[in-house]
């Protein structure tokens, strides 16, 4: 697998050279390549040639990146439970999270609940929408605090955990909004750790790449992080199988131009990581 991504990996640096040379411009390639060679970790020219530069904005990202029409805030929590909990740990949001999404009274949705099937083990990811941004957080954390049952959900949930985190997280313009979809399904949810501030060129070539994964309607939502790991990307994606999934993924190198993207991005990434997720009954995302 690794050898056939450095394959289609050098075929779009050999497309992106040829344009150089019908340009006019692999002689200066040449000349910064040897350069750059000579003097070690002083390559930021050759970098430079392969990366699109992203013109200096007067405006923070999630205003260029979001749908500003809307005003959505996403949660995405990460429950390590303790293996021989699991069961139970389920069966108790089954019964309490369904509850507060589908109450009017409290601003925000159950997007999706899962177990992960491969990578962590162990473990629950819930993913709540927030219309109205960040009144609306505030509005249901205050509103919950009074709720009784949350109260005892959250206590016994406690016994149950090892560890846990979230995030606040905005939805990049160009993504599909998470809506509820028929299964079964599984889902993969990719991560990624971007070098502080390449959010802008992500955002650029993932806007066109999108494009390139939509034929099966696997892309579900992509989204970036405000708040805990900043620089984090995650992009979250629906297949039918495993075998769906490579068959799916495989299919993508096969259209002209993702290649290309593929090389353009990963010098923006420092780490990456995959999760194959499995719904929970209370899921909307099935």
């Amino acid at each position: 697998m690794a050898t056939g991504v450095l394959h289609r990996v050098s075929g779009g640096l050999a497309r992106a050279t040829s344009r150089a040379q019908s340009s006019g411009q692999l002689a200066a390639w040449s000349r910064g390549f040897t350069t750059s060679t000579s003097r070690h970790g002083k390559d930021s020219w050759f970098k430079s040639l392969f990366v699109r530069k992203v013109d200096p904005r007067k405006d923070a990202h999630a205003n260029l990146l979001t749908k500003n029409e809307e005003s959505n805030l996403y949660k995405i929590q990460f429950h390590n439970v303790k293996p021989e909990c699991l069961e139970a740990y389920n069966q108790l949001c089954e019964e309490v999270l369904p509850s507060i999404h589908a109450d009017k009274y409290y601003p925000c949705e159950l997007v999706g609940t899962w177990n992960t099937w491969y990578g962590e083990q162990d473990q629950a990811v819930h993913l709540w929408r927030y219309r109205g941004g960040y009144p609306a957080l505030t509005e249901v954390m205050n509103k919950l605090k009074q709720n009784k049952e949350f109260t005892a959900y959250r206590k016994e949930r406690g016994k149950m955990l090892m560890s846990r985190r979230n995030q606040l997280l905005l939805e990049f313009s160009f993504w599909n909004e998470p809506v509820p979809r028929e299964g079964p399904n599984i889902y993969e949810l990719r991560s990624y750790q971007l070098r502080p501030g390449t959010m802008i060129e992500w955002g650029n070539y993932w806007a066109r790449a999108i494009g390139y994964r939509q034929h099966n309607r696997e892309a579900v939502g992509g989204f970036f992080s405000q708040i805990g790991n900043l620089y984090m990307v995650h992009h979250l994606w629906a297949y039918k199988d495993l075998q769906s999934r490579e068959d799916t993924r495989s299919g993508a190198w096969q259209q002209e131009g993702w290649d290309e993207v593929v090389y353009y991005t990963v010098p923006l990434i420092q780490h990456m990581d995959s999760r194959i997720m499995i719904p929970t009954k209370a899921s909307p995302l099935q």
